[in-house]
């Protein structure tokens, strides 16, 4: 009886350790794509939304990206092509997120900035997701999910924030403010953001 016990233990063990090893192989063997930018993702954050206050909020495609972290297809977003002067904000806050200025065609079929506009303005996650390893980017006022940074960007930074547009609000220079944004500037924006954003509506 002992010795059946004992063998038992010993095949329980062999087949955890397997199974240990069989995940980390996995593991190391996905494409590091993460750039150079440091996991920060704090958990709580200045907008806190249960599931179905966001269902209300946000229409499907926005719920989709934004809280469920999924992708639109390339080259179908609003904003990829998009030229025109202005600022970008998150369409599940009105937060402030980046400027025109930084904006770049990349040809990857999704909106591409080489900076945010505040270094604040967005945190980061490690997604190992889809057989890569990624860093995800999300609205520092949220937690909604935006895209993902690369580091194939053009200078100064070397970066390449892949954004989805169904996620962002465009606002042209001379513009005014939709009622998202406005509440958000109003009432939740830090002075480094309404810094940032004077300067450029000058």
């Amino acid at each position: 009886m002992k010795n059946t016990l004992l063998l038992l233990i010993g095949i329980f063990v062999v087949i955890i350790s397997a199974q240990q090893f069989r995940s980390h192989s996995q593991e190391t063997n996905l494409p590091d794509m993460r750039v150079n930018t440091q996991d920060n993702d704090p958990g709580t954050y200045r907008v806190e939304r249960s599931g179905e206050e966001w269902k209300d909020l946000l229409q499907p495609m926005q719920y989709y990206i934004l809280r469920e972290a999924g992708t639109e297809r390339p080259f179908t977003g609003e904003y990829h092509d998009q030229q025109e002067v202005g600022l970008y904000f998150s369409a599940a806050t009105g937060q402030p997120l980046f400027v025109s200025d930084t904006k770049f065609d990349s040809g990857c079929g999704w909106p591409s900035f080489f900076e945010p506009i505040t270094p604040g303005a967005v945190y980061y996650r490690t997604d190992k997701s889809h057989g890569m390893i990624r860093t995800e980017v999300i609205d520092a006022s949220s937690g909604s999910h935006l895209g993902h940074v690369f580091n194939d960007g053009p200078p100064p930074t070397g970066l390449r924030y892949c954004m989805n547009s169904a996620a962002l609000v465009f606002v042209a220079k001379d513009a005014e403010f939709p009622p998202l944004v406005r509440e958000y500037m109003d009432q939740l924006a830090t002075e480094e953001e309404k810094k940032a954003v004077s300067q450029f509506m000058r």
